[in-house]
């Protein structure tokens, strides 16, 4: 994969991801939250390994990829260099993709479908370990989504529990477009802690202050860091 476009400068990087940590400590303190309490997962889709060495120089230690592919091909050199490095796999994941991404990764955030299920079940049989997991909701039940619909999520994740156990730690949604994304929040959130589920992935660039708000303990955030994403060809 070739990648165009411009490479955001280091010192941007930087001062992008501190400008971040300032606003999700300023949307914690208006939630009367800790601002400890929300991460930040920096998602590298589509930007070079150089743009990830310096968001690791910044002090940035989690990250997201959406395509298992990228991520074989940029963090397992980046992990010699920086050993706890974090890596989430948040993009919909296909069941033959499903070994390397429990090789690769810390976590999968995008376990929607027993297809699935059976297939990271399998990969950690197979390799004798598993990454923490979340269950990915559709909370806007759009066709064209990954995510278990709304009124198969409890079902679903009554039975990924206890199949995965502890290591299903959490739940992660990317609301529709164009609509209100407070009502999609508020949904997983509930769902989260009628599970007693810690973990809850959402917001992004545009929204992920009021994802904080609504109690967000990941945030998912790259056009803010990176820039807009390289062209590819």
């Amino acid at each position: 994969m070739q990648l165009q476009g411009v490479i955001m400068p280091i010192n941007d990087i930087s001062a992008r991801l501190a400008d971040i940590h300032a606003r999700m400590a300023a949307a914690s303190r208006t939630a009367g939250r800790d601002p400890a309490s929300t991460n930040l997962v920096a998602v590298s889709k589509f930007h070079p390994a150089s743009s990830i060495e310096a968001a690791l120089e910044a002090g940035q230690r989690l990250f997201g990829e959406n395509r298992v592919q990228e991520a074989r091909e940029k963090f397992p050199a980046l992990r010699e260099s920086w050993p706890d490095l974090r890596l989430h796999i948040i993009g919909g994941l296909q069941t033959n993709k499903a070994l390397d991404a429990c090789r690769l990764a810390d976590a999968i955030e995008s376990l929607d479908r027993p297809a699935l299920s059976d297939a990271i079940a399998r990969s950690g049989d197979k390799i004798g370990r598993l990454p923490r997991l979340f269950v990915q909701v559709n909370t806007g039940d759009e066709p064209q989504k990954f995510g278990i619909p709304r009124e198969e999520a409890h079902d679903f994740i009554l039975q990924s529990r206890a199949r995965f156990g502890e290591q299903i730690v959490g739940l992660m949604c990317i609301p529709p477009d164009g609509q209100d994304a407070a009502p999609h929040f508020d949904f997983l959130a509930a769902l989260a802690r009628e599970h007693n589920l810690p973990e809850i992935s959402m917001g992004m660039s545009g929204d992920f202050e009021m994802a904080i708000v609504h109690g967000a303990t990941l945030i998912r955030v790259g056009t803010a860091i990176f820039g807009q994403r390289p062209l590819q060809s």
